[in-house]
Formats: C-alpha cells, structure tokens, sequence
C-alpha cells in the first residue's frame, strides 16, 4: 500500500473512534478507514516484533512500537479518506448505531412498515442498523418473544419496542463478556469471548429450550443459520 504510506508518512494521531464495523483513525490531513474483516486484529507490538503468517499492514509509532492489522482471511480493508469521512460510500448510508438514543422501538416500527422482508433479515440490514450480526440477531428475537421468520411489516410498535431493547439487551451483556467465541475469535488480550455461555437458541438445535424445554429448531434463512423456540416466540 505505498499510496497509504506516503499520504500518512509524518502524521500524527489526533483520535481513533468507531462506526459500525469500522474503525477510524484520524491522523491530521485524513483518516484511515479500518475493516477487521472476519477474524482481523489490529494489535501494538514492539517495533522488532517478527511478521506471521497473514500480517499485512504496519503503522509505524513514535514510541517506538507499530500498530500491526492481521487478517487470515483477507476479508479486511484499509483506506485512505480525506474531507468528509462520513460522506464515504461505505459510510454514508448506515443506519443508527443500536446503542445510541437514535435506535430504539419508534425507529424501528418506522423502517418496518411496508417491508415485507423476514425481521431477522431486516434488522441485520447494516442500513436499518448497524452491528446486529447473525448471533446477535437470532438472541434479541428470541429474548423478544418474535419469531425470525415474520415479516417486518407485520410487527406492532409494542413488538417493535420490546425488539429494540433485546437488541440493545443482547449487545451491551456481549460486550461486557468480550463477544462472543464459535471458532477462532479472540480478544486484543488473547482471550477468547465468553457471550457463547449466556446464547438461549444459537447453535442449539435440538437442545431444550431454557425457557420453556422445546426443542430448538434450526433453518437456513437467507443463506444464514437461523434458530428459534416454536413456543417461545411468535
């Protein structure tokens, strides 16, 4: 990437912050623009640290010590952004970030109307909200009581307000317990997310029910795995 490296050569940091999936790094005449991919890591390493397998991109510190982005899958990216970084293609149409006052059950109800769509679909749409991956999409329905299959238009506000803070529910107790571990996630600090222990219905199928013992059941829904409680949710 040596068109990133010479727009960045000698800048300094002046913040890092988030937007949905990507991070941002704002230096003073721009701003990287940062997508982890699948199972990327942004990581500081002393600046000797020997490269690995997959390790793609070095920013040079100050200090002494890089910021180093690995992505074994090559599904990450890396930009340089100058002027409006929310003006971005890849920015400029996300909707509200669901922890944000802006998400909540009158939002929602609003962008269901009319859509005929599957709610588990549609609110993993990054354009409705961001952040509501396939994991986190199956728990909120559940914990709301909604069945993933269920057209967006046929949701009441109240559904809509009881969705909304399942989904808000579900996010923060996955933050707090560092995401959440199926394959080879890991946490800056190595250690693996431990949300997976608290999942009511992802990955099982067949398990009883915590609520009620219904076996859970699974269907592919949008070329994703989708499970649900026949009795639970509705």
């Amino acid at each position: 990437m040596p068109g990133i490296a010479k727009a960045t050569d000698g800048q300094r940091i002046a913040g890092v912050r988030r937007r949905a999936k990507y991070l941002l790094i704002d230096l003073e005449l721009g701003s990287l623009l940062l997508h982890l991919g699948m199972s990327g890591s942004l990581r500081v390493l002393p600046a000797d640290a020997p490269r690995r397998l997959h390790d793609h991109v070095d920013l040079q510190l100050d200090s002494g010590q890089l910021l180093r982005f690995n992505d074994p899958r090559r599904f990450g990216s890396l930009h340089w952004l100058t002027g409006d970084v929310m003006a971005h293609p890849l920015l400029a149409t996300l909707g509200p970030e669901p922890l944000e006052d802006q998400f909540d059950g009158a939002y929602l109800h609003s962008h269901c109307r009319g859509r005929r769509v599957a709610i588990k679909q549609h609110i993993m749409n990054s354009h409705v909200v961001v952040g509501v991956g396939n994991i986190y999409a199956s728990e909120a329905l559940f914990r709301a009581g909604i069945r993933p299959g269920r057209a967006a238009q046929s949701l009441t506000r109240a559904q809509c307000d009881a969705l909304a803070q399942s989904i808000r529910d579900v996010l923060t107790m996955a933050i707090r317990s560092g995401g959440t571990t199926l394959r080879d996630y890991v946490g800056v600090d190595g250690a693996p997310g431990y949300f997976r222990q608290k999942l009511y219905v992802y990955e099982r199928a067949d398990e009883p029910c915590r609520n009620c013992s219904t076996a859970i059941r699974h269907r592919v829904q949008g070329q994703r795995s989708t499970y649900y409680c026949t009795q639970c949710q509705s």
